[in-house]
């Protein structure tokens, strides 16, 4: 029982090791031809790190940041617990990979919620009295960090892997990707007509939301204990009628759903490149701008 309880620890500590040496690509350099603000007179954007979030403004999300920063926004770090007042001097609120403090360094089951009920009921009513939120849960743990937030929104996480048997995750507008308002930008050379994600998740979104990005029947979600160990008695569910990404207004707010986050920024992990510094995800840049453009109301 030792033993097996020694090789499960392993395994666990490999998966954190390995998703420990994604890092931020500092040489990831974002050119926008025509900012929506001039520099540092934007609407405030605030990033949550107040929940062991796994990408954070000076972590991962560095690129991130700095696409939004080169757009004109104002873009801070969410240090503090969710809370009316602490939001209110938010335009949007960007949330990336929060965990519980248990799954910090410990992605297996369970994995409770990273938000208490009243940073939930805050958060709600924030948005439908008017705030715009950016929720993105990868993976496993993450979803289920996430799922209590997710469902008062009334989006229900999985939480577990979106994978497909072989290629990439190149989604195109013939294909997965949805032309909607997001997609096509402020004008036509804003238009997105191809993305990539790297894993991630899928979720269902209720009638009044609209798909960003769309799954099909050639996807699995499947649902491991122990993140990134599977086995043939791995539950899973079909991919079909599932979505990584969706938009929707909420009262007088606005949210926007993902299911992958590395899309969003840029990663080296060895020679490998991880998000939009890689050629196949030229456009998740333009998609990462047009979606902050909705939440900030320049889009409708």
């Amino acid at each position: 029982m030792q033993v097996k309880a020694l090789v499960l620890k392993l395994m666990v500590l490999c998966s954190l090791s390995a998703n420990a040496q994604q890092l931020a690509d500092t040489l990831f350099k974002p050119t926008i031809i025509n900012p929506a603000y001039q520099r540092g007179t934007g609407s405030v954007v605030r990033i949550d790190e107040a929940h062991y979030n796994f990408h954070t403004m000076r972590g991962r999300y560095l690129p991130f940041a700095r696409v939004l920063e080169q757009d004109g926004y104002r873009v801070e770090r969410g240090t503090q617990l969710v809370s009316r007042e602490n939001l209110d001097s938010t335009k949007i609120f960007v949330i990336a990979n929060a965990l519980h403090a248990s799954n910090q360094q410990r992605w297996t089951l369970p994995t409770p919620s990273a938000f208490t009920d009243e940073e939930i009921e805050a958060l709600t009513k924030w948005v439908q009295d008017g705030g715009s939120l950016f929720l993105i849960a990868d993976h496993m743990p993450f979803p289920g960090a996430a799922e209590k937030l997710a469902k008062a929104f009334d989006v229900a996480f999985i939480n577990g892997f979106a994978m497909k048997n072989g290629g990439r995750d190149i989604f195109t507008i013939d294909d997965g990707l949805v032309s909607n308002t997001l997609t096509q930008g402020r004008d036509e050379e804003e238009s997105v007509t191809t993305v990539q994600t790297f894993t991630g998740q899928g979720f269902k979104i209720p009638t009044n939301a609209q798909a960003i990005i769309t799954l099909n029947d050639k996807y699995k979600v499947k649902i491991p204990e122990v993140a990134w160990e599977f086995n043939k008695n791995t539950p899973s569910v079909s991919g079909e009628d599932l979505v990584q990404g969706a938009y929707m207004k909420f009262g007088k707010g606005r949210i926007v759903v993902f299911g992958e986050a590395a899309m969003f920024t840029a990663q080296r992990q060895g020679n490998s490149k991880i998000g939009m510094n890689e050629k196949s995800a030229s456009q998740n840049m333009q998609l990462l701008l047009n979606i902050i453009h909705w939440l900030d109301g320049m889009i409708d």
